[in-house]
């Protein structure tokens, strides 16, 4: 197992490796932790076989830079000896990879897999993806551009419009949550106010718009 530290991980659990009350000894490990629900609809390879064994996907934050050999360890001493599998150091973003335990990442979209809830994911010890979420200049200017763009093209006239949006198919745009997406539009809540606005005025005023200026056209009676 590779020696590389990270803070991190993921891994499998199995329903029948695993002792009853583990998710109370997973918290006792005392850091954030996420639970996948059940995965038993993913399609198998193998022929003459429906689905993949029934397991869940976990996230695991570690407090500091640690092998992945450390974090199987510490799963073994709490859950039993044959309870983890597969530990590895996540590769992709924290956001990719929370979206993969309900299947709602890109590439699982893309493949088609079984959606699961997200109501049934578990967070342990104050797990807050929120917190794991890290955006440079360049992605936050992308993802305030896809904002606006999402505005315009799907008429959204306020906040509580975009929030449904985003609760609705964000998953879909591969989008964030709304507590990241607020942070960046912070960035220029001018240029936000204006394109919430002009999707209000062709509601109200409708083809009055000019199209090509923009502006207004003035009512005749």
């Amino acid at each position: 197992m590779s020696k590389e530290k990270a803070r991190y991980f993921t891994f499998l659990l199995y329903p029948e490796s695993i002792p009853s009350g583990w998710l109370d000894k997973l918290e006792l490990i005392g850091v954030p932790i996420a639970v996948s629900p059940l995965h038993d609809k993913d399609l198998s390879d193998v022929e003459g076989q429906k689905y993949k064994k029934a397991h869940y996907h976990v996230i695991y934050v570690s407090k500091n830079p640690v092998t992945a050999e450390s974090v199987r360890l510490k799963v073994k001493r709490s859950l039993g000896d044959t309870s983890v599998a597969m530990v590895q150091i996540i590769s992709t973003s924290m956001e990719n990879m929370y979206l993969y335990l309900t299947h709602e990442s890109k590439d699982a979209i893309a493949k088609n897999k079984h959606k699961y809830k997200r109501s049934e994911i578990k967070l342990i010890n104050n797990f807050d993806i929120d917190r794991y979420i890290t955006l440079d200049v360049e992605d936050k200017e992308d993802l305030f551009n896809e904002i606006c763009d999402i505005i315009d093209d799907h008429d959204l006239a306020n906040m509580r419009e975009l929030k449904n949006f985003v609760k609705y198919h964000g998953a879909e745009y591969g989008l964030p949550s709304m507590k990241v997406i607020r942070s960046v539009m912070k960035m220029s809540s001018g240029i936000i106010r204006l394109t919430f606005d002009a999707v209000y005025q062709e509601r109200r005023y409708g083809k009055q718009i000019d199209k090509e200026t923009g502006e207004i056209k003035t009512r005749r009676n």
